[in-house]
């Protein structure tokens, strides 16, 4: 039986231990709701005077209501009028998106460019589930349009103008992590202290495991069911970015989501891409970006950013690792 197995049969075995043993004080809630486009789970240990259920449905509906906010693909959404609008004035818009926004162009600058929320001028004419990708002519207007530096935002007056006629922005590269994050502050604001809530690849996880870290496990990205790597967190964001997650392939060649900016094709050189930070925004954005340098310019990014790490898996499914958590390994 491999270590990744293992440990998948163990934790819960753990979990139920030490659940019976201060079961009359406290309980530990899971639960888990379609939002967002993903899977979004809630866990979290609750004493006996707290009220648990209503802190994960608390969760939840802010799950939704950024949702409603920040979806492109809803025509209703604040993001969508703002995609509508934007290109002929400034448009008025919520602090949450003016913050996200403001923290996508943050990591746009900091990659040059390897991470832009403007790459839906070209996202957009992809479909991942009937297999349809934009035309040459399609792919040509769409990368003319991917600019950053193009995404203006006043935070003073709330506002977002954009200054490409064509420009469209997607916040799939860093709003769930963001959403985490306010799940989070949900939970410290009621007196939770041990919880991980996670949207899809972006967990954040609050405290430790009743004195342990929690086990987190990183996806093979070619094999279902399967770890690549298993590591022990408290107190940390994480997230991945696999080409798994949204793809189709024609002839032979592996089409997924996470676009290069720069061509407005999928990035190549590596299967997934990890980040442990402090916060789920970071981590969500990093992820992605990592993934878009490849590995040698990612970690050196990464390497570059206090209180960050990473691990890649490249095109052959080699790991690789940031320099800190490198040393790490070795010293265990």
């Amino acid at each position: 039986m491999t270590l990744a197995r293992t440990a998948r049969l163990l934790l819960p075995v753990l979990l139920a231990l030490t659940l019976l043993a201060d079961g009359a004080r406290a309980e530990w809630l899971a639960a888990e709701r379609e939002l967002m486009g993903t899977a979004v789970s809630v866990e979290l240990w609750a004493p006996g005077d707290m009220d648990g259920g209503a802190l994960v449905e608390a969760v939840f509906a802010e799950f939704a209501r950024l949702d409603h906010m920040m979806n492109p693909w809803n025509p209703d959404s604040e993001l969508s009028r703002i995609n509508r609008e934007a290109a002929a004035g400034p448009v008025g818009a919520s602090s949450e998106i003016i913050e996200v926004v403001q923290r996508a162009l943050h990591y746009s600058r900091l990659s040059d460019g390897a991470f832009d929320i403007s790459f839906a001028s070209v996202g957009q004419h992809y479909d991942y589930r009937r297999g349809e990708m934009p035309d040459a002519q399609e792919l040509q207007v769409g990368r003319a349009n991917i600019d950053y530096r193009a995404i203006q935002v006043d935070p003073g007056r709330g506002e977002i103008r954009f200054t490409r006629p064509g420009l469209q922005v997607d916040l799939g590269g860093i709003a769930k992590g963001y959403a985490v994050d306010r799940g989070i502050a949900i939970l410290q604001a009621g007196g939770v202290t041990s919880a991980i809530v996670s949207a899809g690849g972006d967990s954040r996880i609050l405290g430790d495991l009743q004195g342990r870290p929690r086990t987190v496990g990183i996806r093979h990205p070619r094999r279902e069911g399967e770890y690549a790597a298993l590591i022990p967190l408290a107190d940390t964001a994480i997230s991945t970015s696999g080409d798994y997650e949204r793809f189709f392939i024609v002839d032979g060649v592996r089409h997924h989501h996470i676009l290069n900016p720069r061509t407005g094709q999928s990035a190549r050189e590596v299967q997934s891409a990890s980040i442990l930070a402090a916060r789920a925004i970071d981590s969500d954005a990093l992820s992605t970006t990592t993934f878009i340098l490849g590995v040698d310019k990612g970690l050196a990014l990464i390497d570059s950013l206090p209180g960050v790490d990473a691990i890649i898996i490249d095109g052959s499914g080699k790991l690789h690792y940031s320099r800190d958590l490198l040393l790490q390994t070795q010293s265990r």
